[in-house]
């Protein structure tokens, strides 16, 4: 049986958790707390070995001018307009915030703040566009439009992902929850986050890539 979508993260702190944390936050007007709590929870305690981790959250936290105001103003866009514009908001206005980060703060602040308009915003990162390229590269070798897969690894890249993508990710993250959830195996009732998190903690999809 498959996990729970709101089982512990990398940081000991659930997504439950994370989404009250940042919910009180906002509601405060506290947008930089909010962004702290989904950094912790994506990245963990002690980074990553990449290198990024609580050094690069000091330097995002002091380097950034008007840090607050920007995720407030992101926060708006996405309760006026959608995820997609809060996305393409976010890009290259924070140092050492990049697009996997971006999705991880939409997504939390999406479980307080209900978008105007589309799906609510999920999480895309490099595990997650990895298992994307993979299924697309399964259709494409299938249909013969993409027999060599290299239109589904430009397209499914592992990072800077535009906001066309990501509202393309979006869209196709829920019509497939829909998809599983007339099947017997799946929840009913079930939203795309769970989706997201199966593809992200399984492996099957890795051997369409490989075959």
């Amino acid at each position: 049986m498959m996990a729970s979508t709101f089982q512990a993260g990398d940081a000991d702190v659930s997504r439950t958790q994370v989404a009250s944390i940042v919910a009180d936050a906002l509601e405060r007007g506290a947008c930089e707390e909010a962004l702290v709590a989904t950094y912790v929870w994506g990245k963990g305690k002690g980074g990553s070995p990449a290198g990024s981790g609580p050094a690069t959250l000091h330097k995002i936290l002091l380097g950034t001018e008007g840090l607050n105001a920007i995720l407030a103003s992101v926060v708006n866009t996405l309760r006026e307009q959608d995820a997609e514009a809060a996305y393409a908001e976010l890009r290259g206005r924070i140092a050492g915030f990049g697009p996997s980060f971006y999705s991880k703060f939409l997504y939390f602040a999406g479980k307080s703040v209900r978008a105007a308009s589309g799906t609510q915003p999920l999480i895309l990162d490099q595990v997650l566009a990895r298992r994307m390229r993979s299924l697309a590269q399964a259709v494409g070798r299938e249909t013969g439009y993409d027999p060599d897969g290299s239109i589904a690894r430009w397209v499914w890249r592992d990072t800077n992902w535009s906001p066309h993508r990501y509202a393309i990710y979006l869209s196709f993250m829920q019509a497939a929850s829909r998809q599983v959830a007339a099947t017997h195996s799946w929840p009913s009732n079930a939203t795309p986050d769970l989706l997201e998190y199966a593809l992200f903690t399984t492996s099957w999809v890795e051997s369409a890539e490989a075959t």
